[in-house]
């Protein structure tokens, strides 16, 4: 694994992350091909009831250890929808100046949706050698479970485990060009790691904390 080469390549990718531009809020189309909205309604408990919920694509989430390097592997991107969760709720053009495209980037685990017709274990394969670099054998990778988010989102995510070596990184990772796909490796130590999910606000999915900590609880070998 070449340090210096991963540091010059992630300054590239945090300024094209951060090269934000002409940002406006519409409404969404119907015929959107990453999102379902519906409104469901039903009868709970004898009373009229009504639901709305957005249907996503299932994914696979994957925490990555590097044993040579005794740390965590993650990553980090700009987010459209977090950054979203800081604009007022209205149409129009976004001042990019009151609102920082800082503001939509989040540290997570290595993750991607399931678009294709092959195992999950697979599409956890190709999303750690295009985000990460890192080519890992199949049987590698641990898998830890599968959970759904609840309230408004409805998607099911299947979460691996996989440890990696510097050997393994024999690809350039940064995400997939073709998809337009930013993505800067991070690398944090144990204590980086309970340090950052221990303070008051994180800009991460549930996922991370519930992965990190799943790691902390299950691998002790790895965090004295």
């Amino acid at each position: 694994m070449d340090v210096k080469a991963q540091e010059k390549q992630n300054e590239s990718i945090r300024q094209k992350m951060l090269d934000v531009r002409q940002m406006r809020i519409a409404e969404c189309p119907s015929d959107s091909p990453w999102i379902r909205p519906v409104r469901i309604h039903y009868q709970h408990d004898g009373k009229e009831r009504d639901w709305d919920v957005v249907r996503a694509h299932d994914g696979v989430s994957i925490i990555v250890f590097n044993t040579t390097r005794k740390k965590l592997v993650l990553v980090k991107q700009f987010r459209p929808a977090f950054f979203y969760t800081f604009l007022p709720e209205k149409h129009g053009s976004v001042d990019l100046e009151r609102y920082p495209p800082t503001l939509g980037v989040t540290l997570e685990l290595c993750a991607g949706i399931i678009d294709k017709d092959k195992p999950h274990v697979e599409i956890a394969r190709d999303e750690l050698r295009e985000e990460c670099g890192y080519d890992a054998p199949a049987e590698a990778f641990k898998y830890v479970t599968t959970f759904s988010y609840v309230s408004t989102a409805s998607f099911k995510n299947s979460l691996y485990y996989v440890e990696v070596t510097d050997e393994m990184h024999t690809y350039p990772g940064g995400g997939a060009a073709s998809e337009g796909e930013l993505i800067e490796v991070v690398e944090l130590s144990i204590p980086e790691v309970r340090e950052y999910i221990e303070s008051k606000e994180v800009q991460s999915p549930p996922c991370l904390l519930y992965g990190v900590t799943w790691f902390l609880a299950n691998k002790p070998e790895h965090c004295s």
